[in-house]
């Protein structure tokens, strides 16, 4: 690209802002940064301006501004508590005399319908654009309107236009609360999560199994990371934040012996008690990490099996896979794309065509495998939805977790590609932790072409958690307001932000999670912009609060309470647990892994000093930490005891906290330098639910949570 004269790139930032797209941010370090014209020229090619570089900026400014007035009525209309509506309407001068008809189908199937003359209707704006003439005129939709997504369709002279309609709560579902307390629960993956009886990683049954355990001491929840599909043979990826899919379940944790067809397949049966599967079972439980090629490799074995026997017979749990089929009409095409991928052995932009365009016949796939993962997704179905509902009988909900994305080469991106910025990548702008910023390799959602689909996919995705979920936490909840895209072949710090239309996302979290009577947590922690909170408390979103990052330095040292509307904890699955972080040790790493100069350590390491005495100073003043303790595990303590006491709707802890683990589950940033997603818990459940170190800091923790309990 030729070097940018201050004409052209006005007249690209002009551009810019008209697609949505931010010209300039605030870093980390409070200076404005301005991303290189190359970069935005390719953000706005991804987004579907006409620009190949520079030269084409004039034409494309006219295009767009021709685009903007031309579209009659937004594709999305918000109606907030059914209150009356009223949608702008756009027109040329030519329309403005006639009438216009409107038919609202609502969700229930009613219509109603409403005529209007033209000119009687108020002009809000009107403009001169590439030589028409235009007017901005408010329709309005008399009545009150019922929840749900509805049909907008006008009839304007011989033109017809149609928008989604969505009316909903402006505030998210949340469960009522006494007047002090609140709700408590406990957190660690899933794959961490082991028994003696689980096969090298937690499985539905364990998670069940520490569900019960967690209500015996008044628990309310039991939080993991997400449960997605994955890759984890060929291509392989166990990331849960990079899953093969955010519609469909891991059958990674089926526990085999709760499949009913176990009982009646000889053939699996005695696969599975033969000395070859025992003493592989056995080398995956010894194993201090999860190997998961390995262990899927075993459970499939054995999940093959079954699958023949329930397909090659006659019984009445083959209709439950058709009921199962019929809700959930895409899971066959999900099996087909899976057994594609299998059978060309490389990922779908790989394949052949039309198979890479997404259109798969018989002969693509073979049927086994087609089959295989039919009945693996429809098992997950029965055990996960199982699970939930033995938690919520015993009055424990489910804490899930939507990832932000899903891998570029997931099924999501293969059959949904038109919602997808194909090319680009998500990620972060560089922060005081990693000073490159981050690229997380997910194609992100095309903010126009999504709301033009109407958000179907991203109600599926929503849907698909909240089946099972008491709590739902919306990974990065800024992606809601604006996203920062990373251009192919260009690093990280060059990225550039591109926003959304964050009411539309509230209003269908608030929609749903009512239908499905679940709270909403956004994980707002690193760069948020200033208008990402207020929208959340405004849309009774639940804020994150993580303990270490809200301590004062002001001479005296004090730590914010956490917020009412908020969950709070410690840490999160990508800081070191509290004894590692306690002792710095997450300082070392970064050094290690080039994201923290070595010049500057020792002002990070005498930073944590600092916020080790504040912090120890602080709890003593309040009387959480008593006589000369300023050690680990009683700071520890004391830390979960003002969290428990204070406001926050939730407390989550991580149980690895409570046996003092120092290394992390996650380190960001990273890929095969760090043993990521597959590090296993110190303790089985059987040995960490009777330790005294556990239990005791839970029922204190429920003793301060619940209202009995008392002034703080």
């Amino acid at each position: 690209m030729t070097r940018a004269g201050a004409t052209e790139v006005r007249h690209l930032h002009h551009l810019a802002r008209l697609w949505g797209v931010q010209t300039a941010y605030y870093g980390f370090t409070g200076r404005l940064v301005q991303p290189p014209p190359e970069a935005l020229v390719a953000v706005l090619r991804a987004l579907g301006a006409p620009v190949e570089g520079l030269q084409d900026i004039p034409a494309a400014l006219r295009e767009r501004r021709q685009a903007v007035w031309q579209q009659c009525c937004e594709p999305v209309i918000l109606a907030w508590d059914g209150l009356p509506v009223g949608p702008t309407l756009r027109l040329p001068a030519s329309l403005t005399d006639g009438r216009v008809i409107a038919h609202l189908h609502l969700e229930t199937g009613e219509v109603r319908s409403v005529g209007r003359d033209l000119r009687r209707l108020p002009t809000l704006r009107a403009a001169d654009v590439e030589g028409a003439r235009y007017a901005a005129k408010r329709l309005a939709l008399p009545g009150r309107l019922p929840r749900g997504y509805h049909r907008l369709a006008l009839e304007i002279g011989p033109k017809r236009f149609e928008s989604l309609l969505i009316s909903a709560p402006a505030r998210a579902w949340a469960t009522p609360r006494e007047p002090r307390g609140g709700d408590w629960g406990v957190f660690l993956p899933l794959y961490a999560l082991h028994s003696q009886r689980s096969w090298g990683a937690g499985d539905f049954t364990d998670l069940e199994a520490l569900a019960g355990w967690v209500a015996t001491l008044g628990g309310a929840l039991v939080g993991t990371l997400p449960l997605l599909a994955a890759f984890l043979d060929e291509p392989f990826d166990p990331s849960p934040y990079a899953p093969a899919s955010r519609l469909f379940w891991n059958e990674f944790y089926l526990d085999l012996t709760r499949i009913p067809e176990l009982e009646r397949s000889p053939a699996a049966k005695r696969l599975m008690a033969s000395a070859a599967v025992q003493h592989e079972r056995q080398a995956l439980g010894d194993s201090g990490f999860v190997d998961y090629r390995r262990q899927m490799a075993l459970k499939r074995r054995i999940l093959e099996k079954l699958a023949r026997r329930f397909f090659a017979g006659t019984s009445r749990r083959q209709g439950a896979l058709r009921r199962f089929v019929a809700d959930h009409p895409a899971v066959e095409d999900y099996a087909r794309f899976r057994a594609t991928g299998e059978r060309q052995r490389a990922p779908w932009p790989a394949w052949p065509q039309p198979q890479r365009d997404g259109v798969l016949a018989e002969g693509d796939f073979g049927q086994e495998s087609r089959r295989y993962h039919l009945y693996v997704q429809w098992c997950a179905h029965e055990q996960l939805g199982a699970l939930s509902a033995a938690a919520r009988d015993k009055g424990v909900g489910l804490y899930l977790d939507l990832p932000l994305g899903v891998h570029a080469d997931s099924y999501d991106v293969w059959r949904e590609r038109a919602v997808f910025a194909l090319g680009m990548s998500g990620g972060a702008p560089p922060d005081g932790f990693f000073i490159k910023g981050q690229n997380w390799g997910s194609p992100p959602l095309h903010p126009e072409r999504i709301r033009a689909h109407g958000y179907r996919y991203y109600i599926t995705c929503l849907r698909h958690h909240l089946r099972q979920a008491s709590v739902l936490r919306i990974d990065h909840v800024m992606g809601l307001h604006r996203l920062f895209w990373i251009p192919p072949g260009m690093r990280a710090h060059e990225g550039v932000y591109v926003r959304y239309r964050a009411e539309e996302f509230y209003a269908i979290l608030a929609l749903e999670s009512h239908r499905h009577k679940a709270m909403i947590v956004g994980e707002d922690l690193g760069t948020v912009s200033p208008s990402v909170r207020p929208a959340m408390a405004r849309h009774n979103v639940q804020r994150t609060y993580v303990l270490p990052f809200e301590l004062t330095w002001d001479p005296v040292g004090g730590l914010r309470s956490p917020a009412a509307d908020s969950l709070a904890g410690l840490n999160t699955h990508d800081m070191r647990p509290f004894a590692g972080f306690w002792q710095g040790l997450d300082i070392q790493d970064r050094v290690e892994l080039g994201l923290l100069p070595e010049t500057e350590a020792q002002g990070e390491k005498n930073g944590r000093e600092g916020w080790r005495a504040a912090l120890v100073g602080f709890l003593k003043r309040t009387g959480r930490l008593k006589g000369e303790g300023g050690e680990a595990p009683d700071v520890l303590r004391a830390c979960l005891g003002d969290l428990a006491a204070s406001a926050a709707r939730i407390v989550m802890v991580n149980l690895e906290d409570l046996w003092a683990e120092t290394e992390a589950q996650n380190a960001p940033g990273t890929v095969s330098e760090r043993p990521n997603w597959r590090r296993k818990a110190r303790y089985p459940l059987e040995v960490f639910r009777h330790m005294p170190e556990v239990v005791e800091t839970l029922r204190e923790i429920h003793r301060q949570r619940t209202p009995a309990a008392g002034p703080r």
